[in-house]
């Protein structure tokens, strides 16, 4: 298995160079359905996670993000269900993304699984010009919303882990959708032109104390994609009595960041996130980023489960 791993994630870095387009969450560790469809179903739960991202809160039209993910594994089947549903919003443009997931899970080990997952997604993004403040009121450029229509894309990804780790490698996009679209005026303007990205991630827990009170869970997240280069969130949370966690996140080049979150009981977890640029070119001019996270788990077998902060 460690052949199998350092194999398909030297084929990865070999095929790309760098990273990102996708939306971005702070609270990535409790976001991997949308990152990696061999997730479904490895929480022995009907488990629904939300999150709602304001990026940049001091830019008019910085980006705003909604993903709402739930997934499930089947009774007496290796298998595991999900889907998720992704509101992206950036200025004038909007991208609004379904997705449907399936896992078969192969049990490695007594502790060990190894998941493989298909994700199957469509897109819709819009651009709304006629909303735009623009100094040339007759400019036809901007007379006329666009749409692109339904981009339709499917991707995959491997998910090995148990209660104590996980690591994950994945591509959830594989088709690099593009689309064209004329204005009014005549002019030919590139809407959308996706990247595929590649995703690579992975975390652990273990006590701190000998009686287990305070746990570490140090978590990485690697992102990578052509154009662009490669970027990594780094995080580390402590949690006390299974209940309270705290943590801070470094993402390369880009943020800093702090964690807050409570298990307000054995099915429902609230989290929050507050991270600011540290670069020169962002500093002085955005009010950092927040991000709120609600997870609900539909509890069937506690001593089968996966820990709540997993």
């Amino acid at each position: 298995m460690r052949n199998f791993i350092t194999i398909i994630l030297s084929l990865f870095i070999s095929c790309v160079t760098y990273a990102q387009q996708e939306a971005m969450f702070t609270h990535y560790m409790f976001n991997k359905l949308a990152i990696n469809p061999g997730y479904a179903g490895t929480v022995d739960a009907i488990s629904i996670t939300g999150i709602h991202r304001s990026q940049w809160t001091s830019f008019k039209g910085a980006p705003t993000t909604q993903n709402l993910t739930a997934h499930m594994p089947i009774d007496g089947k290796n298998i595991g269900v999900g889907f998720s549903v992704l509101n992206d919003q950036i200025g004038p443009t909007q991208n609004v993304g379904l997705a449907g997931d399936f896992a078969y899970k192969i049990k490695i080990n007594d502790r060990d699984k190894l998941s493989l997952g298909l994700k199957a997604s469509i897109n819709f993004i819009s651009t709304n010009l006629t909303a735009l403040e623009i100094i040339d009121q007759s400019d036809a450029s901007f007379s006329q919303n666009i749409s692109s229509g339904t981009l339709p894309n499917f991707g995959f990804g491997a998910y090995y882990y148990n209660k104590k780790y996980f690591a994950g490698i994945s591509t959830p996009k594989l088709l690099q959708n593009g689309f064209d679209a004329s204005n009014p005026a005549g002019t030919s303007i590139a809407i959308s032109n996706d990247q595929r990205h590649y995703f690579l991630m992975g975390g652990t827990v273990f006590n701190l104390t000998s009686d287990g009170m305070f746990k570490l869970k140090p978590t990485s997240f690697v992102k990578i994609t052509g154009g662009a280069p490669i970027q990594m969130d780094i995080t580390s949370s402590v949690i006390y009595n299974d209940k309270f966690s705290g943590g801070l996140s470094w993402r390369t080049g880009d943020a800093l960041g702090l964690l807050l979150g409570v298990n307000l009981n054995d099915q429902f977890m609230f989290g929050y996130s507050f991270d600011f640029s540290y670069t020169n070119t962002t500093f002085n001019y955005n009010g950092g980023s927040h991000e709120i996270m609600l997870r609900y788990d539909i509890v069937k077998d506690k001593e089968k489960s996966v820990p709540s902060h997993f």
